[in-house]
């Protein structure tokens, strides 16, 4: 089934500060927010893997979708709203549906083995029950489930499907993707950050990434001149890129994101989970070399004012 949301550029993978017990920086995130949308960000994922989604409650996720919805506007907001518990993601979904918000993101349930076709009737019970279009999120090293091609056929198929977003490590996965999305009208878009340029030769519709939290001006730069076809050079921005890769790839994900936001000059917040010392000297070593990159390509420091 088609959907009349189709998105397509660089949306950021949203990054959520939040104080030591919790609770959601409100101005911290505003000023981001702020940084991202002037520099052409096209949209936003609330809720995602950057956005560490599974350490809020649902309530607490309700929350932080209603005041990213807020800051955001009007920039569309694709919500995740993925839970083990079906009745969960679904209370996310209507929630979102009543926030005006265009389309839901949905990763296979965690922890326990499931079926490709149990996680099929999955995404259509979800699916279904919220009635907003649906964005399948395919994260195999997160979730320890992929998202098989007959799956999102099938629910291409039976579902207002509007896009999926592929991340991880399986890059030639986009090729049948994208293949599949012309057939069944569906867009692709890339978790492939530090790719781009190759992501949109391939003919993806844009890219969800964690990198747009850090240098959103290098992204919206590749995608005007490697995919929009506008007159421009962006070597010199997917270089950066692939520099920027290099460096954050030393420490894991989203403690990165966190080490480039603070590179960057923003607050990202405390930390979610439990970081080691030896994470904590990593993460200091990796926020000088992001500064020094920063400056050896230009890109301005966050302050106040700018903010």
């Amino acid at each position: 089934m088609s959907s009349p949301f189709r998105p397509s550029g660089i949306f950021s993978a949203q990054w959520l500060p939040t104080d030591s017990g919790g609770a959601l920086d409100r101005a911290s995130l505003a000023a981001h927010i702020s940084f991202e949308r002037r520099a052409g960000i096209s949209g936003v994922l609330a809720l995602g893997s950057t956005g560490e989604f599974p350490h809020f409650t649902v309530e607490e996720r309700k929350r932080a979708l209603a005041t990213v919805a807020e800051i955001a506007a009007p920039l569309p907001v694709i919500v995740n709203v993925t839970d083990i518990r079906p009745r969960a993601a679904i209370e996310l979904g209507r929630f979102a549906k009543s926030l005006g918000l265009p389309a839901i993101a949905l990763m296979p349930p965690v922890f326990f083995p499931v079926s490709q076709a149990d996680m099929l009737a999955y995404f259509l019970h979800v699916a279904e029950a919220v009635d907003l279009p649906v964005m399948l999120y395919n994260f195999p090293e997160l979730t320890g489930k992929r998202i098989d091609l007959p799956t999102v056929a099938a629910f291409a198929e039976r579902a207002p499907m509007c896009a999926i977003k592929q991340s991880g490590g399986e890059f030639a996965y986009h090729r049948e993707l994208i293949a599949l999305g012309r057939e069944k009208n569906f867009a692709v878009m890339s978790g492939s950050d530090t790719r781009l340029p190759e992501v949109f030769a391939l003919g993806a519709s844009g890219c969800i990434g964690g990198l747009v939290n850090l240098v959103p001006e290098l992204m919206v730069a590749i995608d005007r001149v490697h995919r929009l076809g506008l007159p421009g050079d962006a070597a010199a921005a997917a270089a950066a890129m692939r520099d920027l890769g290099r460096i954050i790839d030393q420490l894991t994900f989203p403690l990165n994101v966190a080490a480039g936001l603070e590179a960057r000059g923003f607050a990202p917040g405390a930390p979610k989970s439990i970081v080691s010392p030896e994470s904590r000297v990593l993460y200091t070593k990796i926020v000088g070399e992001l500064m020094a990159l920063y400056r050896h390509h230009q890109l301005a420091l966050a302050t106040p004012a700018a903010a």
